[in-house]
C-alpha cells in the first residue's frame, strides 16, 4: 500500500515542484500510459482522464506532511503548488522504488500547459481506436476546447516523444 505513496513522492521529487491539480492528474496518467507502474485507476471526467484514487493519495501525503500543498488565489480560481517535504524525502529513502527514469518525461510535461496535457491524455484514453476515430472522439468530447488540427498533430508528436523516452 505505502509503495504507491512512495512512487508518487518519487514523482514529486523528480519534478521538484508541480503547479496545478489538473496538470498533476494528466502527468501521472500519461506516465501510466507509457508503462510507468502507477497503480491509480482512471475514469473519463469533465477534464479528461481523472483518478479519485490519486486525489485521495495526494491528500493523504499532504496530511502526513510528506508533501506541501500551497493554495494560491488567482483572480477567478485557486491554483495548487506541490513540493516534497524533508519528511517526505525521509519516507522515500526508506523504500527501494524501482521506477524507470522519469526526469526527461516529467521535464517535457512540465513545459506544457494543462490544456495541452488534457488533449494528450484524452487521446491516450481512447488509444483503442484508430487515429481518425480518436481525433473525431476528441473533437466530440472536447468540443469547447476548440482543438485545432495543429494542436492534434502536436499532441500526436508529443505522445511519440514520450513513448521514445519511456523505452530508453
Amino acid at each position: 500500500m505505502l509503495e504507491n505513496h512512495a512512487k508518487l513522492i518519487q514523482f514529486f521529487s523528480v519534478s521538484d515542484e508541480l503547479v496545478g491539480r489538473k496538470k498533476l492528474q494528466k502527468m501521472i496518467y500519461i506516465l501510466k500510459k507509457n508503462n510507468i507502474p502507477f497503480e491509480e485507476k482512471y475514469e473519463f471526467h469533465f477534464y479528461g482522464p481523472y483518478s479519485e484514487e490519486l486525489t485521495l493519495r495526494i491528500e493523504e501525503l499532504c496530511n502526513l506532511g510528506f508533501l506541501s500543498e500551497t493554495k494560491e488565489d488567482r483572480s477567478n480560481y485557486y491554483q495548487y503548488r506541490y513540493k516534497v517535504t524533508e519528511q517526505g524525502q525521509s519516507f522515500l529513502d526508506q523504500f527501494n522504488i524501482e521506477l524507470p527514469p522519469l526526469g526527461q518525461m516529467v521535464s517535457k510535461m512540465k513545459e506544457k500547459s494543462s490544456r495541452f496535457l488534457e488533449l494528450v491524455s484524452t487521446i491516450l484514453y481512447f488509444d483503442n481506436l484508430s487515429k481518425d476515430e480518436v481525433e473525431e472522439k476528441v473533437q466530440t468530447v472536447k468540443k469547447k476546447q476548440n482543438y485545432t488540427a495543429d494542436d492534434l498533430e502536436e499532441a500526436w508528436s508529443f505522445i511519440h516523444e514520450m513513448n521514445q523516452l519511456a523505452t530508453r
